[in-house]
């Protein structure tokens, strides 16, 4: 997948696209807004998650076979977020960090999430590389950092490095997406990196583990993948959301009931042998997808959960750190958690 020009294409589209959808009288972006197309867009990315199994297992197609079903590989929820802006997704996986920037200025997306993929444990983590002799966080002052801008591995770099006391500008961060950190990495030109599995493993051989998004969410900096849907299409096609719903929270229970045909399954997907597949997803945190419609979480139709708070937290820190314009309320962030049909179409 191609690399994109992260926040200033952001927001040189949305500013076009506003313009389009103005003359519409439509304030979303195009596609997927007309109940009567069969078809559905989605965006997934390369991380071991119950997503790949919906996507591998054919459980969408299975459970919606009218439907023209459409899968599409990410490399980052930088690039996600620019294919909600131009309408090309209609349903994606991407992290909370850039959920929470796309529901700030410039951005504006109008999207809403209606279900947690994962929360970040040991699969996302910041090693610094052999021979550097970097030994803790504060040691990265003067040294070069590759990570995707605009990801939850982004939002959880800063803040290990906010926590450490470490300033931005001590560092050079560079912005690389997973597979390009890899290969900086073999080539010696990075000291140090924050991703996620699989290419996580790969720099644990060469490198020290720092800090991990297990351990930040301990310190009150959690981030999650999330499954994201765009407005208008879930106000189309509410059927659709339920049915894939189901298909991820089926994708949930087999992880936790059957993990080594879960392992298989994820294994295929992300080219890696079943045990390899099985050793990454233990260091996910999968929730039940009954804890979905909780207080903590999405909530209900009567009640939005703790989700809403945990994006404004995001987007604090990231207009904190001079990433985002302004911080959206609240209430901004309320009405992008997707409620419709909790905690009924969850249950087993």
């Amino acid at each position: 997948m191609r690399r994109h020009p992260h926040l200033l294409a952001l927001a040189t589209t949305a500013a076009v696209l506003t313009v389009g959808s103005a003359a519409c009288g439509d304030g979303a972006a195009s596609g997927g807004n007309d109940p009567a197309d069969k078809s559905i867009r989605l965006a997934y990315q390369a991380f071991p998650s119950g997503d790949l199994i919906v996507k591998n297992h054919q459980l969408l197609e299975k459970a919606l076979p009218d439907y023209k079903i459409t899968w599409t590989k990410f490399d980052s929820g930088a690039s996600i977020n620019t294919a909600f802006v131009a309408g090309s997704i209609d349903i994606a996986a991407i992290g909370s960090s850039p959920v929470a920037r796309g529901l700030s200025a410039p951005l504006n997306i109008p999207y809403q999430v209606a279900f947690v993929l994962d929360v970040a444990g040991d699969n996302e983590a910041l090693v610094a590389r052999n021979g550097t002799n970097v030994a803790d966080v504060a040691g990265l002052r003067g040294k070069k950092i590759g990570t995707p801008f605009a990801s939850t591995a982004h939002y959880s770099l800063l803040a290990a490095l906010d926590r450490a006391g470490v300033k931005e500008s001590e560092v050079t961060i560079v912005d690389l997406e997973p597979q390009d950190i890899q290969a900086a990495w073999t080539r010696g030109d990075l000291d140090a990196a924050y991703t996620w599995l699989p290419s996580l493993d790969e720099l644990k051989k060469t490198g020290k583990v720092l800090v991990s998004s297990r351990e930040l969410a301990t310190a009150g900096k959690p981030t999650l993948d999330l499954g994201v849907v765009s407005t208008s299409f879930a106000q189309a096609h509410p059927d659709v959301i339920d049915a894939w719903r189901k298909a991820e929270a089926q994708a949930l229970r087999l992880i936790a009931d059957d993990p080594d045909t879960a392992a298989k399954a994820v294994g295929q997907e992300l080219n890696l042998s079943p045990t390899d597949a099985k050793h990454q997803l233990s260091q996910g945190v999968f929730l039940k997808p009954e804890e979905l419609s909780s207080a903590e979480w999405l909530g209900t139709p009567e009640k939005v959960g703790g989700l809403a708070q945990n994006l404004l937290a995001a987007a604090q820190f990231l207009k904190g750190q001079n990433k985002i314009d302004s911080v959206p309320d609240l209430a901004t962030f309320e009405k992008a958690i997707y409620t419709t049909g909790l905690p009924g179409v969850l249950q087993s």
